[in-house]
């Protein structure tokens, strides 16, 4: 059922945000030249997937973990679309693909080896990686891995429609920060 949901609030968003999305790149060209950021990630099953955002670091930022990165590498209009999410809107596509959901545990970097083994230990890569989740809501970011695998394996189990659509309103209402960034 979550898989059916999440094909067609893509799609429909998608659709629906088309010129909001060509209007936030050309905004996003004159910030860093490059708008789109492309970047591999662990999905289900341990899986490699190319994760695609909206750029809101400068192009010669380490591909690291967010709460790794100097908050001098977020670009003016970077720091708009972190602080209202926008930059994960390009993510749809990736929801579209089946690489994503909407709801579950957010994607890490293959180089945030503590992250992927506290996963491993708690079976989150059974499902697949989402946008957001009851650890995006919480501020528990990758820079906790013990407390967000133990976070993640919490929303896995316990997890019913209701807590879908709970998670996705909270997001868009702006509970939770995002990955911080030192």
């Amino acid at each position: 059922m979550v898989r059916i949901l999440d094909f067609f609030f893509a799609l429909f968003g998608l659709l629906f945000a088309f010129p909001f999305l060509v209007i936030l790149y050309i905004i996003a060209l004159f910030d860093t030249g490059s708008p789109i950021f492309i970047q591999e990630r662990v999905g289900r099953n341990r899986k490699p997937f190319m994760l695609v955002k909206f750029r809101t670091m400068s192009l010669d930022t380490a591909s690291v973990a967010s709460h790794l990165a100097s908050t001098t590498s977020i670009t003016p209009f970077g720091g708009f679309l972190r602080k209202t999410k926008l930059d994960e809107l390009p993510q749809l596509w990736n929801v579209l693909k089946g690489e994503m959901s909407l709801v579950g545990p957010r994607p890490g970097l293959f180089n945030q080896e503590e992250l992927t083994l506290a996963r491993m230990e708690k079976g989150i890569f059974s499902v697949r990686p989402g946008i957001t989740g009851l650890a995006q809501v919480s501020d528990i970011d990758m820079s906790t891995p013990e407390l967000l695998a133990k976070t993640d394996c919490e929303m896995i189990d316990n997890f019913t429609l209701g807590d879908y659509f709970k998670y996705i309103i909270m997001t868009v209402t702006g509970s939770g920060s995002g990955d911080r960034v030192k």
